[in-house]
């Protein structure tokens, strides 16, 4: 008789990153910030970052941050590589970016979430890396849960005033 094999919960607090196998599922919460997944489907490993800003712009020092999105994706790339994986062969997905504030937000003016979705999917444009889903901006946080034994990511709305949006799977 076979036994479901126990999943490992993660949460992955802002600016972190984690890399796991098909035992983990890793959560997080996300405002303005931004979750990357990047999954091999065949290895069944993956990795999620939390990112806070997109760079750290010219000031760049010392080690790699996982507060910045650029930085996030470098250390998840690398610990990915330890692995044996082919970026080539990953996929992404995206998430966050909304707007915590919206009463508040300038019309014209890029809120720090688009800033962070925009450039997250630059980066993994960089990389080659697909992007095959994700959900970005609108108003308020999201919860984001991540099961790196089949690629699937669940995220939950919940708007600035209305947490009443139900849970979405991003297959």
């Amino acid at each position: 008789m076979a036994h479901a094999q126990k999943m490992t919960e993660i949460f992955l607090p802002p600016g972190e990153f984690f890399v796991g196998n098909a035992k983990h599922r890793i959560g997080t919460l996300l405002g303005s910030c931004v979750s990357i997944t990047i999954w091999h489907p065949h290895a069944q490993i993956g990795a999620m970052s939390h990112f806070l800003l997109p760079t750290r712009g010219s000031a760049v020092t010392g080690e790699l941050d996982g507060r910045y999105g650029d930085d996030a994706l470098c250390l998840m790339l690398r610990e990915l590589a330890l692995t044996g994986v082919k970026l080539r062969q990953c996929e992404a997905k995206v998430f966050g970016g909304g707007d915590m504030f919206p009463a508040h937000s300038r019309r014209n003016e890029q809120t720090v979430g688009q800033k962070n979705g925009q450039a997250a999917r630059a980066m993994l444009s960089a990389y080659c890396i697909p992007v095959v889903s994700g959900c970005l901006y609108g108003d308020g946080h999201r919860r984001i849960i991540f099961d790196v034994s089949n690629g699937h990511v669940w995220s939950r709305r919940a708007k600035a005033a209305d947490a009443t949006e139900g849970l979405k799977k991003s297959a």
